[in-house]
């Protein structure tokens, strides 16, 4: 899609004023039809109250990102389809189902696989038609038991076990290492840092994968899709910050976050001097492993050992707190 700045003009800055406009973002005394300061500042509220880059501009993810916010709990009817249905009523279905123990393979508001059949067994457990279609009848049942039982949900239980297992340090683990490649430059210069991480992985005994090759530069959710089918342990990206700021970033948005990715971010942030930051990139968002992006102005190989460095002290660190743990706390 085209990207929307300061100064433009038409029916598609029409239409993305009146979504902000409907969300509470106030775009100020701007033309109904024109990008101007009071939008540039409802943008940038926007990206920050949702986890993104607060650059001011809307392009795919702010607008991906913008439309799914349209959209809550008992709206539309939900349903598997291809192509699949995303927005915030799915993030919320999928975050009420786990909570309730049923398996959604991830909070990521795709009404995907693994969605449906959650879904399915919900309707199932409570004796309702089992047609995968989420309706206000599904949506007032969950909302119920929701509020009665308040369990934390399997993807926090899944990750407090990810880290208590993998705990101890890098050896043997399955790491896909990222280096982003958004455009020439950054494929060229995340590949300095990947190179060094993939060795400092195999220092300490771990099996590194890559999510791409040298010469390709593959979209960020088809490098996410990879981590899933390579069932890797950990993902480890690195990026330019382009239009957002320096930092180790970890999935977090406006209705979940991975608990092992803030984790891992805060521990590595603080040992290379940068700040933990949530957002919701695919990369982040999509993979069903822990992951993190360190972004940074100029990556190269002294960042790609700090990373994996602070990675597998942390894990050691884990493990030793771990020990010392009493056995009933456990």
């Amino acid at each position: 899609m085209a990207l929307y700045r300061f100064g433009d003009k038409g029916e598609s800055v029409r239409d993305i004023r009146d979504r902000l406009s409907a969300l509470d973002f106030d775009c100020g005394g701007d033309p109904p039809a024109e990008f101007g300061e009071g939008t540039r500042r409802a943008v940038t509220e926007f990206q920050e109250s949702r986890n993104l880059a607060a650059d001011g501009m809307v392009g795919r993810e702010t607008w991906r990102t913008l439309v799914d916010a349209g959209f809550r709990m008992g709206d539309r009817l939900l349903y598997y389809r291809l192509p699949m249905l995303h927005g915030d009523d799915v993030a919320s279905l999928q975050h009420d189902l786990d909570a309730l123990g049923f398996e959604v393979a991830g909070v990521d508001g795709i009404f995907g696989p693994g969605t449906l059949r959650a879904v399915l067994d919900f309707q199932q457990n409570r004796r309702m038609a089992e047609d995968g279609i989420v309706g206000r009848k599904i949506v007032e049942e969950l909302s119920l038991m929701v509020r009665a039982t308040r369990k934390l949900g399997r993807d926090i239980v899944r990750e407090r076990e990810w880290m208590r297992m993998r705990a101890g340090g890098l050896a043997g683990q399955r790491v896909l290492i990222d280096p982003f490649c958004r455009d020439p430059l950054e494929a060229a210069t995340t590949w300095e840092a990947a190179t060094a991480a993939i060795d400092a992985v195999k220092s300490h005994g771990g099996h590194p994968l890559l999510s791409r090759s040298a010469d390709t530069q593959p979209p960020e959710r088809m490098r996410a899709a990879r981590a899933n089918e390579l069932a890797v342990d950990l993902v480890l990206g690195f990026s330019l910050p382009r239009t957002d700021v320096a930092g180790v970033y970890y999935f977090a948005s406006a209705i979940s976050h991975s608990e092992a990715g803030a984790a891992l971010a805060g521990y590595v942030a603080e040992r290379i001097g940068l700040e933990a930051l949530g957002r919701t990139m695919p990369i982040l968002m999509e993979t069903r492993a822990p992951a993190i992006l360190v972004t940074v102005p100029s990556p190269d190989a002294g960042t790609g050992l700090a990373a994996v460095a602070a990675l597998h002290r942390w894990l050691r660190e884990t493990a030793e707190q771990a020990d010392q743990e009493p056995e009933s706390s456990r």
